[in-house]
């Protein structure tokens, strides 16, 4: 019961951020894909698009328990490539910890695509 429940809040605190940032791409997708743009990533608007549905439902999955491990494994897979590419140039501030942070996230996911979602979840209801 208590691995459930630690395992309901771990999924709960990974998914916040995925969700969060994924709406904001969402809600200004043309800034997102500009910004993308100015970073010279190709197909600026494939980036954004891309990105913003890893970020909001790779999180929501993580969320709800909802295919979980690879959700987790998508998840941990993008936040190594975003630590090297939004992150890499360690003369920009903050970017060696959001580097580590990222490296930090994929590990959590990690765990989770290891572990599984826990009962408390979609995919247990589902098995």
């Amino acid at each position: 019961m208590q691995q459930n429940a630690v395992t309901l809040v771990a999924r709960i605190l990974l998914s916040i951020l995925f969700i969060v940032a994924g709406y904001g791409k969402l809600t200004a997708f043309s800034g997102t894909a500009g910004y993308f743009g100015s970073m010279g990533l190709p197909l600026p608007m494939v980036t954004a698009a891309l990105v913003t549905a890893v970020e909001l439902l790779g999180g929501l999955a993580v969320l709800l328990g909802l295919f979980t491990r690879p959700a987790a494994y998508i998840l941990a897979v993008f936040c190594i490539a975003t630590a090297f590419i939004g992150h890499g140039d360690f003369s920009v501030a903050g970017n060696s910890i959001n580097f580590m942070k990222n490296f930090g996230l994929a590990g959590g996911f990690l765990l989770l695509a290891t572990l599984g979602a826990g009962a408390f979840s979609v995919d247990a209801k589902r098995a």
